[in-house]
């Protein structure tokens, strides 16, 4: 099955927390705090593999979590970073933010990228220790690693594709230029997803080549197989077109001309101003009038013009030396690059981390900021430097200021993500 569209959603690790700890040694008095610091949360990267054809693996597993890093441990041992997840694509996968639709990479190169970075590391007890504070009892949790929801779109890498209608002989045209064997048979919509062959010219000189299948009159209305494949052209830098010359089903090749194009205009209005080179197919079972007619109409157009029979081979050389000569004029096959993030997503992603929302219920001030949790792990209730730096962190996030706006009294009830206390000032 040819899959060239998935939603995935990516999680890289969260950073290992932070160690409480204290130095124990026998002859050694107040050896003092010791809590490492916690491991690299693993990244997501995404990687190349050319064994892959679709996307069908997307189909099946949707989300993909890279390790969370280890926990600092006592005697200042830092927890070990986990290691990175690879994801493996077909080249000419783009990876989009499924919210924004933001391009976040091209996967055309086999050089690999990072999408989602792992969370640092907490940082150990050993780090809080001051003059006035020897025996701190709290350490930093580890940050949490970017987590983003994913499309990812296969463009095939080619550097001609073939458009037409269905049946004018796409297909036998690939089959005899390149090593490509697709299926080919009398009726339409043989071909139902896109093949690709390699044209060799001679040891120094190959193009690749795309049969794009489905196009036909309303497809961007959904007839036929849509637009369904027609992504698959965007990186060709030179379209073949290939018309029915013959008329043989009834069709004006004029007419033919003009829709497909109409099409490919409604599609990507870049991607009807692509060079193109039109072969009329069919033409050992065109009369001549018919040949020169339809000539006239395409050489008026200053558009190049080959006459061809892919079934007998009759002008396709002559016609792949053309496209040959024209791809050594055109810029490379196109790449898209990363897009950067939006100065409002960069506004949203950096608030997002002291979110907080409180309400009143029954007397209760219910505080909800899931960021908090990680952080109320590493507390001890029972020591006042710990409650202390609690303290620093519920004012500077403003969540202190709200209660007060909210006009919270001494000794009322504050339940902080299932954890209660008195309000004291």
């Amino acid at each position: 099955m040819f899959v060239d569209r998935a939603k995935i959603t990516i999680k890289a690790g969260d950073g290992g927390d932070g160690a409480v700890s204290f130095h124990r040694e026998k002859y050694v008095a107040a050896g003092g705090p010791d809590g490492g610091d916690g491991g690299r949360g693993g990244d997501v990267i995404f990687q190349v593999d050319d064994n892959f054809s679709t996307l069908i693996d997307f189909r099946y597993k949707r989300k993909y979590v890279a390790e969370r890093g280890q926990n600092g441990s006592s005697r200042n041992c830092t927890g070990k970073s986990a290691p990175p997840l690879i994801i493996k694509v077909p080249r000419g996968t783009i990876v989009r933010d499924a919210k924004t639709g933001r391009i976040m990479a091209d996967m055309s190169t086999d050089e690999p990228k990072i999408l989602a970075k792992g969370g640092r590391g907490g940082k150990g007890n050993v780090h809080f220790a001051t003059s006035t504070r020897q025996i701190p009892k709290f350490a930093k949790p580890g940050f949490q690693g970017e987590s983003f929801e994913v499309t990812l779109e296969l463009k095939l890498l080619a550097d001609v594709g073939l458009v037409g209608y269905p049946n004018v002989g796409k297909s036998t045209l690939i089959s005899v230029v390149s090593a490509a064997k697709p299926k080919i048979a009398n009726y339409h919509f043989t071909t139902l997803t896109p093949v690709l062959g390699v044209v060799r010219m001679d040891e120094e000189r190959s193009f690749v080549m795309a049969d794009i299948p489905g196009l036909i009159e309303g497809a961007g209305d959904g007839v036929g197989l849509g637009h369904e494949f027609l992504r698959h052209v965007e990186r060709c830098r030179l379209i073949v077109h290939v018309v029915d010359v013959s008329g043989i089903e009834g069709r004006d090749p004029k007419n033919d001309f003009e829709i497909i194009n109409a099409e490919l205009a409604k599609f990507n209005e870049e991607l009807a101003l692509r060079p193109q080179i039109v072969a009329a197919n069919k033409s050992d079972m065109a009369t001549e009038e018919q040949i020169e007619a339809f000539r006239s109409f395409i050489e008026e157009k200053e558009i190049p013009f080959f006459c061809i029979s892919a079934a007998t081979t009759q002008g396709t050389s002559e016609l792949m030396d053309k496209v040959s000569e024209v791809l050594e004029t055109l810029p490379p096959i196109k790449e898209y690059e990363p897009e950067p993030i939006p100065q409002q997503e960069l506004d949203d992603m950096a608030g997002a981390g002291k979110r907080f929302e409180i309400f009143l219920e029954e007397g209760i001030y219910y505080v909800e900021a899931p960021w908090l949790e990680p952080i109320m792990r590493t507390v001890d209730p029972d020591d006042y430097s710990s409650l202390q730096y609690f303290q620093r962190v519920l004012i500077n996030s403003g969540i202190i200021a709200k209660l007060e706006e909210m006009g919270v009294n001494e000794g009322d009830t504050v339940n902080l993500e299932g954890f209660e206390f008195d309000f004291v000032y």
